[in-house]
């Protein structure tokens, strides 16, 4: 399965972090998708397709989520910038959220 996929945990409560609005752009700032963290913080298809080579960029609108939760928080959101070079691999980028920190790594 190629594609892009995500997931948003809250490193505070270790808990996922339902109904955050995540936006994937290209290189040139092109908007190309955007969904919303399902009830698990997922989104298991954030394209609906498979991506070509290239520099995509993911933000996760974060200020507003911690502000619906009436947490107060550093980074209004989160960008990650991220290469595509292997089309037929899946591609999934997963968020730690915290409202001072936040890490990710390449997931499988």
């Amino acid at each position: 399965m190629t594609g892009l996929s995500t997931h948003v945990l809250d490193a505070v409560t270790g808990l996922p972090a339902p109904g955050l609005t995540v936006t994937l752009h290209d290189d040139a700032g092109v908007e190309l998708a955007s969904a919303i963290t399902d009830s698990d913080g997922r989104i298991a298809s954030v394209t609906g397709g498979d991506l070509a080579e290239g520099i995509y960029r993911l933000t996760f609108d974060t200020g507003s989520w911690f502000s619906a939760r009436e947490i107060e928080n550093f980074y209004p959101e989160v960008t990650i910038a991220f290469a595509v070079v292997d089309t037929t691999r899946h591609h999934h980028v997963p968020l730690l959220l915290s409202p001072f920190a936040y890490s990710t790594y390449r997931g499988s």
